[in-house]
């Protein structure tokens, strides 16, 4: 094979080796794989809504409560032991995204008549890659359907928590944090708690110390953190 042969044959194959790549890039880009651009499906909560439901048919629920709903933040806190002062229900789910809380909004949320929702979530949808204006989308989506059935009930947003072992999403927690507390200035009825900068040590990083081993989820430290907070804002607001 001559020079210019064996060159066009390199080309050749060089070219179909760079269409090849660029066919499994869109193909992954399609499926998900290279980014998480969808989100998961709610049917696998299905068990755990079940067993609040389960819950809901053996027990009275209190009138005018404290709601809390979300993830596993929501989830963890013992929040009728730490608020002994109020009533309270939590429908916390852990591994939640906003879009949950909106598919089970009649399970979770629209069955009660709280005086006041506490609501974390948001922090899975981000760390999973999920654009930041479409989590702030169903977040607002959700505050519709809070007005719509709940015309006089308080809503309380708790920021989304640092922590060391997503670091890296820091940047975007903070940004969402900030685009939440400017839109919840301009709207009646809408609270917005800083609970993420007590978390924060000296050397300007979350504080493991708070943290159970996961370095992700609080532990008791973290939680009595949060709750001195939250008493305030409650003997300020409630």
């Amino acid at each position: 094979m001559t020079y210019s042969g064996f060159l066009n044959s390199s080309l050749l194959a060089l070219r179909s080796g760079i269409i090849l790549v660029l066919l499994l890039l869109f193909s992954a880009t399609g499926s998900g794989l290279l980014a998480q651009t969808d989100t998961p499906d709610p049917a696998r909560f299905e068990q755990e809504i079940d067993a609040f439901a389960n819950w809901d048919a053996k027990n009275s629920s209190p009138e005018d409560a404290l709601l809390f709903v979300g993830s596993s933040s929501i989830g963890f806190w013992d929040s009728a032991e730490a608020f002994p002062g109020y009533p309270v229900i939590n429908r916390g789910f852990g591994g939640s995204h906003i879009t949950d809380v909106l598919y089970y909004f009649d399970r979770v949320i629209g069955r009660f008549d709280p005086s006041l929702i506490v609501f974390y979530c948001g922090e899975n949808d981000i760390a999973s890659g999920l654009d930041s204006d479409l989590v702030f989308n169903d977040f607002t989506e959700l505050l519709t359907q809070i007005d719509e059935a709940f015309p006089d009930t308080d809503f309380l947003y708790v920021s989304i928590k640092p922590s060391n072992s997503r670091l890296e999403h820091t940047d975007r927690f903070e940004a969402f944090n900030k685009r939440v507390e400017t839109f919840m200035k301009a709207q009646n009825r809408l609270h917005y708690i800083d609970l993420a900068s007590p978390l924060i040590g000296d050397n300007g990083l979350p504080d493991d110390t708070f943290f159970v081993d996961d370095r992700l989820h609080l532990n008791s430290e973290g939680y009595r953190l949060w709750n001195e907070k939250m008493r305030t804002f409650l003997a300020e607001n409630f």
